[in-house]
């Protein structure tokens, strides 16, 4: 997302361990103003209706069209090795995941 950067010019960039252990989501809603784009990243449970945002990134529509393009190439990537990610042409909210209702 750095092309911007020269090349002789070095990022020291930290990253503490409650970070690089990652927080898991399955779904991203994303708004946007004329300033900047908002994206949540959601934790879905199956048979659990309500979900809750566990992260949230706010960047300016510059940095998210970077971001896109990052994810494009990395997927080019990915897919070069490992094959076609399949999408569905219309993706539904899977609230239970199709699973089996939970029972207490």
């Amino acid at each position: 997302m750095g092309d911007s950067i020269k090349k002789d010019q070095q990022i020291n960039i930290e990253l503490d361990e409650a970070i690089a252990e990652g927080t898991y989501s399955n779904l991203a809603v994303i708004t946007h103003s004329h300033s900047e784009f908002v994206i949540d990243f959601v934790r879905m449970m199956p048979g659990i209706p309500k979900a809750k945002v566990k992260s949230r990134i706010v960047m300016t529509p510059e940095h998210a069209k970077r971001l896109m393009l990052a994810l494009q190439d990395n997927i080019r990537k990915f897919e070069s090795l490992n094959g076609n990610i399949k999408v569905d042409a219309t993706p539904a909210m899977p609230l239970n995941f199709g699973g089996p209702k939970g029972q207490a």
